[in-house]
């Protein structure tokens, strides 16, 4: 089993026993999604970089014993039609394509302030219109217990 195997409940549990660091979580997620993602169409964009700086972030705070939320250090994916600073939001639209957003929606800025570790934006159908993700401008989004099956 592969720490990205865990339930966010888990891992948070293991962060504060000190028993993995964020940055190890984070590099099981995106070795998962070295793995899969050709496969499951999930991610927009990925966001290595960002996330591996955000992860070790979080493991400073642990390290520092500073207080924490229990998100601190856990890997999340955001929705590409919230607005994430300095990453593509498309809203799943080649319209939007080259559109790299000034600031961070309350919900990405609230995350992150918690300390979560965003891993990139998800793929979605174009502007939400749907519930399947197969209307998408980048592709359908496949269900990855499941390659016959989309994720919606």
């Amino acid at each position: 089993m592969q720490l990205c195997d865990h339930s966010a409940t888990k891992l948070a549990r293991m962060l504060r026993k000190g028993e993995v660091s964020s940055r190890q979580i984070t590099e099981s997620v995106f070795q998962r999604m070295d793995e899969k993602e050709d496969a499951i169409n999930a991610f927009i964009t990925a966001t290595p970089e960002i996330a591996l700086r955000q992860a070790d972030l979080a493991d400073r705070r642990f390290r520092e014993n500073k207080k924490i939320s229990l998100l601190n250090g856990i890997p999340i994916a955001i929705k590409d039609n919230m607005c994430t600073r300095g990453v593509p939001t498309t809203c799943g639209s080649r319209i939007l394509e080259n559109y790299i957003p000034p600031y961070n929606g309350t919900a990405v800025a609230k995350v992150l302030q918690a300390g979560a570790v965003p891993i990139g934006k998800t793929n979605m159908d174009e502007f939400a219109m749907g519930s399947s993700c197969e209307n998408s401008a980048f592709g359908p989004t496949y269900n990855p217990l499941n390659l016959e099956r989309v994720a919606g």
